[in-house]
């Protein structure tokens, strides 16, 4: 390889580690952007849930339609993945847990409907043919609570018609910046149990976050409330509300674990970008090193001969 080849694969080389290190810079914001949106959120779905749990054993809530279960014949699933490449194994991890998960509750394309949140999901389900209910994209790089409604409407009105008997999410809960895990959980028929674990795991368990909200504590006693104008009439509300909390919740998690993903493997790039960049010059400067050598030999080696034919 000539020096001028090795010098063309430097600047290159160079230019490569420029962009992932800004990529790195831009998931790091967006990761904490995700965080911060879920920990907003948390103060109002700590107080729903503590009303929520002094209820929870109510005739009213026993017979909320989202509360009610059945026979499962039909399974909707609501996989969250990312639109974008270049988060290492992110995307493959997501998939690999999904295809657990169907196996271990013998899902298969006739009892099953996808509604896939990312492009990535619905890319890969609809090409093997699952039959995917509703389609949602561009959700990675900013996400409000107004705009899971639709979703959560969607998935409400499937329950509530009795064409699906059960729905779950599987999404990529991020747990620290370098962890994160795949976590499929029952959105309905609606449990104070899954309510739980989801309010719970808003708070990451490392992080600039990892104090935020860490007095709520499951065994607090049961308080007694009085509704006005009534407790069928707070479930109405209550319920409908933590069930769109879940689903906002799943998705910011996601977004988190995505841009952590894609941080981490754009930092891993510019490392080895380095490395290579690296050698390139310590092998660019030994060839050049070596050129320079032989052409200051071979001007030793003519004036020493033209010394011989002097003499």
């Amino acid at each position: 390889m000539s020096l001028k080849s090795v010098k063309s694969k430097i600047k290159s080389i160079d230019k490569t580690r420029q962009v992932t290190r800004a990529m790195e810079a831009v998931s790091a914001v967006k990761m904490r952007k995700s965080q911060a949106s879920a920990i907003r959120v948390r103060p109002y779905a700590l107080s729903a849930l503590k009303i929520l749990r002094s209820i929870s054993g109510s005739v009213e809530a026993s017979n909320h339609p989202l509360t009610k279960a059945r026979p499962i014949i039909k399974t909707c699933l609501i996989i969250v993945s990312g639109d974008k490449g270049l988060a290492g194994s992110y995307g493959s991890t997501l998939l690999k847990q999904v295809y657990k998960f169907m196996d271990e509750k013998s899902l298969t394309t006739k009892n099953t409907g996808i509604i896939a949140v990312g492009k990535k999901a619905y890319e890969h389900f609809k090409k093997r043919d699952w039959e995917i209910l509703a389609h949602h994209e561009k959700w990675s790089d900013q996400i409000d609570f107004a705009k899971v409604e639709p979703l959560a409407k969607e998935v409400k009105a499937l329950f509530e018609d009795g064409r699906y008997d059960q729905v779950f999410i599987i999404y990529t809960n991020f747990i620290s910046t370098i962890e994160q895990k795949v976590y499929a959980r029952q959105l309905l028929p609606v449990t104070f149990k899954g309510v739980e674990d989801v309010v719970r795991g808003i708070t990451p368990e490392k992080g600039k976050y990892a104090t935020v909200g860490k007095d709520f504590d499951a065994k607090d006693p049961v308080r007694e409330y009085n509704f006005e104008p009534s407790t069928e009439s707070v479930l109405q509300e209550l319920i409908p509300t933590l069930f769109n909390v879940q689903i906002y919740h799943s998705v910011l998690e996601s977004n988190a674990s995505e841009h952590s993903a894609r941080m981490i493997a754009m930092k891993n790039a510019s490392d080895n970008a380095k490395e290579i960049s690296r050698g390139l010059k310590l092998h660019f400067n030994k060839v050049r090193q070596a050129a320079i050598t032989r052409e200051v030999s071979e001007i030793v080696a003519g004036m020493e001969s033209m010394k011989v034919v002097d003499a």
